[in-house]
């Protein structure tokens, strides 16, 4: 029993292994069968894919081929236009060689013409001397005698006519151009001073000033630099300095203290170094301010706080900022009219008196000073240069500084805007009519019109027409090199020639 059970036992093996094997194999068999099929359908793909490749290889050599004779080609005509270009200029050398040998074989044939005309002039002028039995140099002193004689009244007359009309076209253009600038410009005018005087409440407050033994006036004398006085006129102090920042410190210095009452030199000491940052912050304000007012912006600060230091001094009457601001919108519109740079103009006119703020620390013209400060500070040079040739010492070379030295004239001769005393009137009338008088053949001289104008009367006898208009042209001339003076002067030369006979 037990061996038919083995039996049994190793038949199921077999049966079993034999079944197992037959599976695999099936297995094996169903998945080679897979592996071919993607192998054959992994060669197709490929293929295709090389088949691909090659046509798009073949597409890009054919594109390549084509651009390379399209470049070959290109060359090719750029090689033929050269040739051509340069046998064309070849060709032009070659004619300009031929024209230069033209034109220097012409050239000597043009000098020996010349040395030939030379020659036959030479002949002609000694046989016209022969028969005249005239020098050449007596020749033509002759003929230019008969020339001046002929044609005397047609060139004065001519000479008239230009100067009118150059005068009348000139005038009228000046006249519209500065009428429209100056047609909304006003300014007041203020009396030039050196002295500075302040109210006091009381006789007492004199003498707190004064202090013990002088000691308080003495600190604040020290402390400004100002000299005050107190004895000159009743119920005053009078503060005196050349230096208007000085006196305006002052001023500032003694009103803080006769408002706080406790005056003495420590206080004084105290108050003084306030009132010159007060005054400080007022001048960098003033020089802002007008800035402002005539639309400069980007000027650097040192030259606005001496712009500003400009409120406190005085020239002639003139507040020499208020002069400077006006110039400022003068300048702006004529600069307008004529095509000038505006900013640069009215930049310049601006600060063109910025020296006279430093004229009493530094050597030199109050516009050398100008044309100094604003290169040392980073101004622009063409308004260095328009501030600095505002006077005739300095040539100026720009539109704009011409501008701004005619609308200095403009603002400083205008009628009431300078104060000047009767006595430097008289002196400068008088000056004028020696300058006139001081020439041959003049008869007598007189200034009218405040010094604009001089009217000289000349000895007919002595100065014919011609010399009358060189005469007022010399005149002008030594006006303009020996006087100072605002504005222009008119000079009028006038000849007349009185007949007179008696009827008995």
């Amino acid at each position: 029993m037990e061996i038919i059970t083995i039996i049994l036992a190793v038949a199921g093996l077999g049966v079993g292994y034999g079944a197992s094997t037959v599976i695999s194999k099936k297995k094996s068999g169903s998945a080679e069968e897979a592996g071919k099929k993607e192998l054959a359908k992994a060669k197709k793909e490929a293929d295709k894919i090389v088949e691909e490749a090659k046509t798009k290889a073949q597409e890009i050599a054919e594109e390549a081929r084509r651009s390379e004779q399209d470049r070959r080609k290109e060359v090719k005509g750029l090689e033929n236009r050269l040739l051509q270009r340069e046998e064309s200029i070849d060709k032009k050398l070659e004619d300009l060689d031929k024209r230069s040998e033209k034109l220097r074989k012409n050239e000597s044939e043009l000098d020996q013409l010349k040395n030939d005309i030379k020659d036959i002039r030479v002949r002609q002028q000694d046989k016209l001397e022969k028969i005249a039995k005239l020098g050449k140099a007596e020749a033509a002193e002759k003929l230019m005698a008969m020339t001046e004689r002929d044609i005397k009244e047609d060139l004065v007359g001519l000479v008239v006519k230009l100067q009118n009309e150059a005068k009348e076209e000139a005038e009228d253009q000046a006249a519209v151009i500065i009428t429209s600038a100056m047609e909304r410009m006003s300014s007041e005018v203020t009396a030039e001073r050196t002295v500075t005087s302040l109210k006091l409440a009381d006789e007492e407050m004199k003498g707190r000033i004064i202090g013990k033994e002088g000691r308080n006036i003495q600190a604040l004398q020290k402390a400004t630099g100002v000299d005050i006085m107190v004895d000159d006129t009743p119920g005053y102090i009078v503060l005196s300095s050349f230096d208007p920042i000085r006196r305006e410190v002052a001023r500032q210095a003694i009103e803080m203290l006769m408002k706080d009452g406790r005056i003495h030199p420590a206080k004084i000491e105290e108050t003084v170094i306030k009132a010159q940052a007060n005054v400080e912050k007022d001048v960098i304000r003033a020089g802002e301010d007008a800035a402002r007012e005539v639309g400069i912006a980007g000027i650097p600060k040192p030259v606005l706080q001496l712009l500003g230091e400009l409120r406190y001094r005085t020239s002639y009457g003139q507040n020499v900022l208020k002069h400077s601001t006006e110039m400022a919108h003068i300048a702006g519109l004529i600069a307008e009219e004529v095509g000038a740079d505006v900013k640069t103009t009215k930049y310049a006119a601006l600060v063109h008196d910025l020296g006279k703020a430093l004229t009493h620390k530094m050597e030199g013209k109050h516009h050398h000073i100008s044309g100094e400060m604003l290169r040392k500070y980073g101004a622009p040079e063409a308004v260095a240069h328009a501030a600095e040739a505002h006077h005739d010492d300095v040539e100026a070379t720009t539109v704009e500084a011409i501008i701004v030295r005619v609308v200095d004239a403009i603002s400083a001769s205008r009628p009431g805007a300078r104060n000047i005393s009767a006595e430097n009137f008289v002196e400068r009338m008088r000056d004028l009519e020696n300058v006139a008088t001081g020439f041959e053949g003049i008869e007598k001289a007189y200034a009218i019109s405040a010094g604009r104008e001089i009217r000289v009367f000349v000895r007919p006898e002595r100065i014919d027409d011609l010399s009358a208009i060189k005469l007022a042209r010399d005149i002008a001339t030594k006006i303009e090199s020996s006087m100072q003076y605002p504005g222009t002067i008119k000079v009028n030369v006038i000849r007349e020639t009185r007949a007179v006979e008696f009827a008995k």
